[in-house]
């Protein structure tokens, strides 16, 4: 690698920071890095199993935490385990900065590792908020409000429900919300680092406010995507300054690249990194439109799909009024799913049953999810607008009678877009 004629040298406080930064980001994005980069998690499958092993032990020695850790990253990012391995980064780098600082305190600068970790930087923030615009853009992170929601009073519903069912409910919105993270591909060229920075923060902040503000459990990753967004937006910061608020003339740099004596690398480093930009693209908008179509909004509707409102339910040849004391007698019957069933009660409580076609009796075999004793045949008749049930639910015979719905018949599926509103129409 050739030396630049001119060296540049960095203040303490900068090489103190860059030596903190480097560390604790570099083991964030290799030990959490959330899918972000293809294939990581298969490069990644035995230090992530020892990360299981070490961090439970390391919270029962060090943190005396009341209970033991035996959760780890799932569908929730903001896990005990995760907020431990994020104490332990933060550790290892204050740790890491100690020692680098007082062996190597004589170095100038550390531009070519601020090339290197500003490039897994960007490469980290870019896919991430690929993946996730591209969910949007295919409306799959979030779907149009499923029958249940629709049913459900504002007050039952958790405040991370509430926020997907307002963010699913506009495929308009999905679309903004989405091409504004596809712009993170900005991010992937040091020529427009810097603008898909600044529209990447915007992106990044509302995401992170949305997971604080409505208890979504990423707020872990989220807060990251920020941090590591202002790191690369430090890079200009002082010039961004000048242009806002000064009358001098600026121009913005780019993260100058390493030079190497060997005529192969740049353009080898440039294929590789088209290819991997083009297998996330790709790939994430195959995946997409195939989950899309398998259990999306586009999923095919199952038979008899919709949702049975009864107006009349009798077991044993008795009719059971519609009181919200009567917690035995059945509400609605929701049909959404293949081979899925739920059955909501007086009282809102949801039994769910998987369900088979019983080509015997014409009917469903119906088996809940959580008792595997608990299975009966249900015969639903559906003339469209009204429908019929029978049933022998856990040894009680069931007639029931009622409407059918579909989601259009509800006043947020219905109402549409105006232009013209004579009054405002909130309801």
């Amino acid at each position: 690698m050739q030396n630049p004629t001119t060296i540049v040298k960095w203040s303490v406080l900068e090489k103190i920071g860059f030596r903190f930064s480097f560390v604790y980001c570099s083991l964030f994005i290799i030990l959490q890095n959330n899918g972000a980069y293809p294939f990581w998690e298969f490069i990644m499958v035995k230090p992530t199993e020892w990360m299981q092993q070490f961090i439970p032990w390391f919270a029962k020695i060090f943190l005396n935490l009341p209970k033991p850790i035996t959760v780890f990253t799932n569908g929730s990012g903001d896990t005990t385990y995760d907020y431990v391995c994020v104490l332990v980064f933060f550790i290892l780098a204050l740790i890491a900065t100690v020692i680098w600082s007082i062996a190597d305190r004589n170095k100038p600068n550390y531009k070519t590792l601020y090339y290197w970790i500003t490039l897994a930087i960007r490469f980290y923030i870019a896919f991430m908020l690929i993946n996730y615009g591209l969910a949007k853009v295919i409306k799959l992170q979030f779907p149009s409000p499923y029958f249940y929601r629709l049913l459900e009073p504002y007050g039952d519903s958790s405040p991370m429900g509430l926020a997907w069912t307002f963010l699913g409910f506009s495929k308009g919105y999905n679309l903004f919300m989405g091409i504004a993270e596809l712009l993170a591909i900005l991010l992937l060229f040091r020529r427009t680092m810097t603008v898909g920075v600044i529209i990447t923060l915007m992106t990044a902040s509302n995401v992170m406010a949305v997971n604080y503000f409505f208890d979504v459990p990423v707020k872990i990753m989220s807060t990251h995507l920020v941090l590591f967004t202002l790191l690369l937006l430090s890079h200009d910061i002082k010039k961004l300054f000048q242009f806002f608020f000064t009358d001098n003339a600026v121009r913005l740099t780019t993260v100058n690249q390493p030079v190497y004596s060997n005529n192969w690398f740049k353009p080898l480093a440039l294929t590789f990194k088209l290819l991997i930009i083009g297998f996330v693209l790709i790939y994430g908008v195959i995946g997409g439109v195939k989950s899309l179509y398998s259990n999306g909004d586009m999923a095919a509707k199952p038979k008899n799909y919709g949702l049975y409102e009864i107006t009349y339910f009798e077991k044993n040849n008795k009719a059971i009024t519609a009181d919200e004391n009567n917690t035995k007698r059945w509400k609605y019957i929701i049909i959404e799913w293949e081979g899925l069933i739920q059955i909501q009660t007086m009282d809102h409580s949801k039994l769910y049953y998987k369900t088979e076609i019983d080509s015997l009796t014409n009917s469903l075999k119906l088996k809940s999810y959580n008792d595997a004793s608990d299975t009966f045949n249900l015969k639903l008749i559906n003339t469209g607008p009204t429908f019929r049930v029978d049933a022998v639910f856990k040894g009680d015979t069931i007639k029931a009678f009622g409407n059918t719905k579909q989601k259009e018949d509800f006043l947020l599926m219905n109402r549409g877009f105006n232009w013209i509103n004579e009054y405002p129409f909130n309801r």
